[in-house]
């Protein structure tokens, strides 16, 4: 290659993005304001147009200066842009791995790690690539995987141009991240970026949002969208496919659900692929599968039921496969994890929820009056109002943490005057979760707030790092504070 290349930032990615370009020859100098190793420490030691590209961070935003500085005079490129450029054929003739992409505001991990355990049910090496596991350049010059499952971001997609996935979700769209790309619009248009040239298009057509991203893209209705293929079939030339998902009755070339079971649509015909009770060791004891699960696997299944192994040595998934798979998944760390048991007092970890929707999602899963829940931190402009008003009625109680007060308290005091509210002091950063535990307990534990089972749930609709490390940080200290306070009882 022997071209300069500047790589900026130098987090997982950026590190991976650089250790794989000088593999292949390029001149490579490396950018970033903390990492004493980097090449570069401040933007004025750097001039952009000395470069033939720059791969970019997903920490760093359009409008930073050093990516500012380049905009209009040398190509910007993400690490999955650089990786969808460098792919490796598989060999034996078989060309690159397909990539099965996944991006949403929220839901993203859940449902990669179950088209991951779909895809593995199948037979598939499969890479678990992207926002989650393996950097994908890794993974795109590896010749050894069958097949990619790639978690994508709105940063990531932001400066990715040219990809096309074999099939591509958008799971979801509310408000997150605006600091990042500007406004609403911005960042619903680079997670569409995921469908461009894809061959197979994924959507929930239950979010409004997702469905007007598609409608924009001039997708059709099920019927229509049938039709248009027989149409364009019959003129020669290989459309680009789509599918929705629904928690409901599906309509025609969809997958939805119908009396418990995970169902596709083909033609006027129901075929169940799995069922909801192959969900159920993703929530504790005596809990429902909540919805966002159900739609996270019905997502993954579609993802995984475009893949058709086309040049590998797998004819690709069924839907044995699917209902293997899921029964298979394991979630990862921080996602609606019960971490401890106290009498009818059950810890849940959901740590990950670092936005309204994902808290939505969360709360949502748990009868009325059995959350206390612990909730606060950086609310990045957010508000709450909402997120409050549709889930007042599963509050038993509210332990606030985070430096980000002031939209919680008038969102509670607006829609959930009745649930009691107890703020942890956030001076002594490194006690507040241990302390914001033993509040939670009080609270649960309080016979005058109600009886029966009760939920601890850490769905913050905030994100961490006003007083963590990181979102698994503060799950990490949660789990530690609920188990010392089940040891010490």
């Amino acid at each position: 290659m022997g071209a300069p290349v500047l790589v900026a930032g130098l987090g997982t990615s950026g590190r991976a993005a650089a250790a794989t370009l000088r593999k292949v020859g390029a001149l490579v100098t490396t950018y970033d304001d903390r990492a004493e190793d980097a090449d570069r420490h401040h933007p004025d030691e750097v001039d952009p147009t000395a470069f033939r590209l720059v791969v970019t961070s997903p920490g760093l935003p359009p409008h930073h200066r050093l990516l500012a500085a380049a905009a209009g005079r040398v190509e910007v490129v993400s690490e999955v842009e650089l990786a969808w450029r460098l792919r490796v054929d598989r060999g034996d003739g078989r060309g690159p791995a397909p990539w099965l992409a996944v991006t949403g505001t929220n839901g993203k991990t859940t449902t990669v790690g179950m088209l991951a355990a779909i895809l593995e049910a199948a037979g598939e090496r499969v890479a678990l690539v992207g926002n989650v596991g393996t950097p994908v350049v890794e993974a795109a010059v590896d010749p050894a995987w069958d097949v990619l499952a790639v978690e994508l971001s709105s940063f990531q997609l932001h400066f990715t141009t040219s990809l096309a996935v074999e099939a591509g979700a958008v799971l979801n769209v509310a408000p997150d991240h605006l600091d990042w790309h500007g406004s609403m619009a911005e960042y619903a248009a680079d997670k569409a970026r995921i469908w461009h040239g894809a061959e197979t298009v994924v959507y929930d057509v239950d979010d409004p949002a997702t469905v007007q991203l598609a409608l924009d893209r001039g997708l059709r209705t099920a019927r229509e969208r049938l039709q248009h293929h027989q149409h364009l079939v019959a003129s020669g030339v290989r459309p680009q496919q789509s599918t929705g998902f629904t928690l409901g009755s599906p309509d025609c070339g969809e997958y939805g659900v119908v009396d418990g079971a995970l169902v596709a649509a083909a033609s006027e015909e129901l075929i169940e692929i799995a069922r909801v009770a192959d969900l159920a060791h993703l929530v504790g004891p005596g809990q429902q599968v909540p919805p966002h699960l159900v739609a996270d696997a019905l997502a993954a299944a579609a993802l995984a039921l475009a893949h058709h192994g086309v040049g590998s040595v797998h004819d690709g998934p069924s839907f044995a496969h699917v209902r293997a798979g899921l029964r298979a998944y394991r979630p990862s760390g921080h996602r609606i994890a019960t971490v401890a048991q106290l009498g009818e007092v059950s810890f849940v970890d959901d740590s990950k929820a670092t936005n309204a929707h994902a808290a939505a999602a969360s709360l949502a899963g748990f009868a009325a009056g059995s959350v206390v829940w612990v909730a606060g931190g950086l609310a990045k402009g957010a508000t709450f109002d909402e997120l409050v008003a549709a889930q007042a009625d599963r509050l038993r109680a509210v332990v606030l943490i985070g430096t980000d007060r002031s939209p919680w308290r008038g969102a509670l005091a607006r829609h959930a005057p009745q649930v009691p509210v107890i703020e942890v002091d956030d001076s002594e950063t490194g006690t507040v979760m241990p302390r914001a535990v033993a509040a939670a307990h009080r609270m649960a534990s309080d016979p005058a707030l109600g009886s029966g089972p009760v939920v601890v749930l850490l769905a913050p609709a905030s994100a961490s790092m006003d007083q963590f490390a990181s979102y698994a940080d503060r799950g990490d200290r949660f789990a530690q504070a609920a188990r010392a306070l089940a040891h010490q009882t």
